[in-house]
């Protein structure tokens, strides 16, 4: 009895210390994460919002960088996501220029140049708008907004003020459904389509193809089924968590973002529902010029 008292004993010893070097290494992993990736407010999902989606290989508490897709992630997987791995450079993306470009798909431009293309996704107005066009505006530069059809409807008058100053009105889809569960081309075309014609029946011109998918959702068959439209699809190489009205990030966080990843062929994604954007826009401008950078339109980007 007293070998096997001693036994149990020396058991349970062995698996007190075990959890104590698993508890270690687990913290070691979250530790790496936190140090390479956006903090865990930064990875909240918004119902209609672009998310920034991170993947991470739980066997080996690596992330999951995807230098080498072997082909565009499908429906199920489908979250544009990005991977910063220093400041001042491009980050890793979960697909590559390349494989992207078979479909007229683009999120980065020259990574050699320093040049900057600056986008908007407006799903709403909250009065930002305006402030964000004044500070384009002033630094003559030009910018994209991504608008979906109801933010047409409701404020025609900002939209031709975009197009009167240089700027070019993108596709951001009707309603702003996930667009990856859209499996028929006529579901696809129908939310396009009703964007264009509510375009062109408030500025008597035709709407600039490019399109920009809702939260940054997408398949493979949506990417051909918007070239087959004529499309070109625009994802973002730089982004950051600026469309919570009631959580808005301070100046001081969004210079950290924005100006230590930015980076020569950025495509930036910004929400002009953002108040703090609003704020920052005409100083971050100037930032990035003393920097050395200009700005160009995605017009220039696809030539």
């Amino acid at each position: 009895m007293k070998q096997l008292s001693n036994y149990l004993t020396f058991t349970k010893a062995i698996r007190y210390i075990f959890l104590i070097i698993l508890s270690f290494l687990l913290g070691r992993c979250i530790g790496f994460a936190q140090h390479h990736f956006l903090s865990s407010d930064e990875t909240k999902s918004a119902s209609i919002h672009p998310s920034v989606n991170y993947e991470y290989v739980t066997a080996s508490c690596r992330p999951q960088l995807n230098s080498n897709v072997p082909q565009i992630a499908p429906a199920a997987d489908g979250n544009w996501g990005l991977s910063f791995q220093e400041d001042g450079k491009p980050p890793v993306a979960n697909a590559t220029a390349d494989e992207l470009k078979k479909y007229d798909a683009y999120y980065a431009g020259d990574q050699k140049e320093k040049v900057i293309y600056l986008t908007f996704d407006a799903g709403y107005e909250n009065g930002n708008t305006e402030a964000i066009l004044d500070a384009l505006k002033k630094h003559k530069a030009p910018a994209t907004f991504f608008v979906v059809g109801p933010f047409i409807s409701e404020h025609p008058e900002l939209v031709k003020r975009m197009s009167e100053e240089g700027h070019t009105v993108g596709n951001h889809t009707y309603s702003h459904p996930d667009m990856s569960k859209i499996s028929t081309k006529e579901s696809f075309q129908k939310e396009l389509g009703q964007v264009e014609d509510i375009y062109e029946e408030i500025t008597d011109s035709s709407m600039t193809k490019y399109y920009r998918p809702p939260q940054g959702k997408y398949s493979e068959a949506n990417l051909s089924m918007a070239k087959e439209l004529g499309y070109k699809t625009f994802f973002w190489s730089l982004a950051y968590v600026d469309w919570y009205q009631d959580d808005q990030p301070t100046k001081e966080e969004a210079f950290n973002k924005l100006i230590g990843r930015i980076h020569p062929g950025a495509i930036v994604l910004l929400h002009s529902t953002s108040s703090t954007n609003a704020e920052i826009l005409d100083e971050l401008l100037g930032k990035w010029e003393s920097m050395g950078y200009t700005f160009q339109s995605l017009d220039d980007l696809i030539k």
